[in-house]
């Protein structure tokens, strides 16, 4: 049998403190909670043994609270025997919360006391209801919220507006005004340049049409993640730009001034594109084509890296570079293992002089692609923007319910597949022939000195297949040991 405790024994009360949102990051809404539990403890003559804190953190997202489950796991524990809080919407939203707080203080004969809404008696059939009507219509005010918010969210999509977050790369020119905001390493308010993001940030846009010429030339992301290392060019947070985050960056509706809500694109917004849409639209296709292997391993760091074929007989195989074998410098070998090896570093150096020679003479043009092949840029561009309309038009009347799951189903599936196959042809129109550069430049040999290894093996898939055939043994004609005859190049374009 527990012991009486003595009549002027104080009763043991914890207090618990919550806001969903702190702006200002000075933690005022929880402190004014506390003052007013205070307050009301001390009339009630209750010693507060312990104070629960949440600060900024919503009690309907369901995300945890580590102050209100603290606070539960020392009341299962007996530390209090009355819990106070400024309202009953301060201690839980959730209507699973509130069972298992109802259960709790059933099974351990805690009491709560709020500042605004009384005395709530959750040991009797009355008052648990009464904390259930609370909740309810606390957990409804926090989903008209919510749906404010969203609403609110996609009014300024369907705008154009920039609905905030990270400074873009490209965007945000200073107005000259300031604003404040609390820096959240050291908690406190400072003021900060107030930012247009309908404008350009003249460097960083070029930086971004730079990156898309650069890929519909050929270029890698690989490539361009060192390139910007080389150049210092970071992100809008001061961080060195990433292989992911480079790639998310090119593929952002945002750069041919497209508006995006949840995903999906609504309309033109109210900011100056960057790049024209038709490369953009090219750059994505690239980089989610299946085909494209963004990942092959170990980066290539020779010319001809499984480009090259293996010559020997029939075989149907590519050659890749080894330094295995005891052998003194890297060479090309067949991926099968059979044969001996060609020096790479000569190899590499032979089909780069071949390529430079021919890229130089007079008729080098006759080697680029036509520009115009048919495709009607235009046209397609319209053809774009229908299939996107009937797509939204689609989820408004299986949203409205107008269109059952099936049709709905069927008819987003075919628009997909139809925008598929425009955005592979705007593609094809925006992509660059990798030979453009090279082609009638006053220097070929230091424009392609110049370019990066994956353009260089880029211009080598457009031009030539490269064949290494067993060479003779011993001393060329020419007095060395290098069989050039051995190198056989089968021109794809021109000869």
């Amino acid at each position: 049998m527990k012991p009486t405790p003595a009549a002027n024994t104080p009763t043991r009360a914890a207090i618990y403190c919550r806001i969903s949102q702190d702006r200002t990051g000075a933690g005022l809404g929880v402190e004014r909670q506390e003052e007013d539990c205070r307050a009301l403890a001390e009339r009630n003559g209750w010693d507060v043994v312990e104070v629960y804190v949440d600060n900024d953190v919503s009690a309907y997202s369901g995300k945890l609270r580590k102050g209100y489950r603290r606070m539960l796991a020392d009341l299962d524990e007996g530390t209090a025997t009355v819990v106070i809080v400024w309202h009953t919407d301060r201690l839980t939203r959730s209507i699973v919360e509130l069972e298992e707080y109802i259960e709790l203080s059933d099974r351990r004969g805690i009491a709560t006391h709020t500042v605004q809404a009384g005395t709530i008696d959750l040991a009797t059939p009355s008052g648990r209801m009464t904390a259930r009507i609370l909740g309810a219509v606390a957990r409804q005010e926090s989903e008209h919220k919510g749906h404010r918010v969203a609403r609110a969210r996609q009014q300024k999509a369907m705008a154009g507006e920039w609905a905030g977050g990270i400074r873009p790369f490209g965007w945000g020119v200073p107005t000259g005004e300031l604003k404040k905001r609390v820096d959240r390493k050291t908690g406190e308010e400072v003021e900060v340049p107030e930012l247009d993001m309908s404008k350009t940030v003249p460097e960083e846009a070029e930086v971004l049409r730079h990156w898309t010429d650069e890929m519909l030339g050929g270029g890698s992301i690989h490539g361009l993640v060192r390139w910007c290392a080389a150049k210092g060019i970071l992100t809008t947070r001061g961080n060195p730009i990433t292989h992911t985050e480079l790639r998310d960056m090119l593929m952002r509706p945002r750069n041919a001034g497209i508006a995006v809500y949840k995903g999906e694109e609504v309309g033109r917004g109210q900011w100056e594109p960057i790049v024209d849409e038709a490369k953009y639209r090219a750059v994505v296709a690239i980089l989610k084509d299946p085909a494209r292997r963004t990942s092959r391993g170990t980066t290539p760091r020779w010319l001809g890296s499984i480009l090259f074929r293996c010559g020997r007989g029939d075989c149907p195989h590519f050659v890749y570079v080894t330094q295995s074998g005891g052998r003194l410098y890297p060479s090309y070998r067949c991926q099968t293992g059979h044969g001996g090896g060609r020096r790479a570093e000569k190899v590499d150096q032979y089909v780069e002089d071949v390529l430079v020679e021919r890229l130089s003479r007079d008729d080098a043009h006759d080697l680029l692609l036509p520009v115009d092949d048919g495709v009607d840029v235009a046209g397609l561009q319209a053809e774009d923007a229908r299939i996107r309309q009937r797509m939204q038009d689609l989820g408004g009347m299986f949203g409205a319910g107008q269109l059952e799951l099936a049709p709905f189903t069927e008819g987003m599936d075919t628009a997909r597949a139809q925008l598929e196959g425009v955005t592979r042809q705007l593609a094809r129109a925006a992509t660059v022939d990798p030979l453009v550069g090279l082609v009638g430049a006053p220097d070929v040999r230091k424009a392609w000195r110049a370019l990066e290894l994956e353009r260089k093996r880029n211009v080598l898939r457009a031009l030539v297949e490269v064949t290494l055939k067993t060479p003779r043994p011993g001393r060329m004609p020419d007095g060395g040991y290098f069989d050039y005859d051995a190198v056989v190049f089968g021109w794809k374009r021109g000869n």
